[in-house]
């Protein structure tokens, strides 16, 4: 296989890397991806910076090995907490999400909401993002613990899943925004309800569209476009291959075949999985 032939890397701790996929399948047809979900190991964002970035080297490890020749951090607590640290350790290019989504909020408005898992939110990197771009911006970054565990439970329909999101972004129309980032991959499959509560007078960025376009430029820039017909996506996961393959189906209009994989340092992954889903929920 040639270089421009080799397949893209994109991951995320579980569904919330589709958004970027989706995207991506739209703007770069002929690119191959390898998907990776770390679902054994969700949600990321109650996680501490070296656990994520032990994390993040476990998966780039395996994309490395399956000879990926670009890597997408479809996970802003990635983006934001590992990104910098491991950049240089490896030899294909690796982006990420934070700096894409900042330049895009800073076009929009000057009045930015950001919601995000508590590790991204904790972290500052938005806010600090847009600054150094635009130093007169307002941000106010929320962590949202409850919005992952909701859609990889697949709740969306749930009665507290609205009161859930009234009470994290309610503060933030309170500040009158102009433009709300989602600050997690999860979130855009919450629109339906985002959209309504915070109206239409306010601007939604989604990072994931504006990755795939730094993606584009990188390919571009590198001459690794590639320009034979894709090869059909492969998902891969560190949990329960038949749940992604589930839950997926909702956004990606068809069931797909799931792999498992099990990194070393893993631990009765799939408990763990299970475990965090249920303590998160009850939180």
């Amino acid at each position: 296989m040639t270089p421009n032939h080799q397949p893209i890397g994109i991951f995320d701790s579980g569904v919330g890397g589709l958004t970027v996929l989706r995207e991506f399948d739209r703007a770069l047809p002929n690119e191959s991806v390898l998907y990776f979900g770390d679902t054994a190991r969700l949600p990321y964002g109650t996680r501490t910076a070296p656990e994520i970035t032990d994390f993040v080297r476990d998966i780039l490890d395996w994309m490395a090995d399956r000879g990926v020749k670009m890597a997408l951090m479809a996970c802003n607590t990635s983006s934001a907490l590992a990104l910098d640290l491991v950049r240089a350790e490896y030899d294909f290019p690796i982006l990420g999400l934070i700096f894409p989504g900042a330049r895009a909020a800073v076009k929009a408005g000057k009045r930015i909401g950001v919601i995000a898992t508590p590790a991204t939110a904790n972290s500052g990197a938005y806010g600090d993002a847009m600054r150094e771009i635009d130093p007169s911006v307002e941000v106010w970054e929320v962590g949202c613990p409850q919005f992952v565990p909701i859609v990889e439970g697949d709740r969306l329909q749930d009665a507290a899943t609205i009161a859930t999101a009234r009470e994290y972004i309610e503060p933030l129309i309170d500040r009158n925004i102009d433009t709300l980032v989602y600050g997690c991959t999860h979130y855009p499959h919450l629109a339906e309800i985002i959209r309504p509560i915070v109206g239409d007078q306010v601007t939604l960025i989604d990072p994931a569209s504006h990755l795939v376009r730094a993606t584009l430029r990188e390919l571009d820039l590198l001459g690794l476009r590639a320009t034979a017909p894709r090869q059909a996506t492969q998902f891969y996961v560190s949990g329960v291959p038949s749940q992604f393959s589930e839950l997926s189906s909702r956004w990606l209009g068809f069931r797909p075949q799931v792999h498992r994989v099990v990194f070393p340092s893993m631990s009765n992954p799939v408990d763990v999985h299970a475990d965090r889903l249920l303590v998160n929920a009850e939180e």
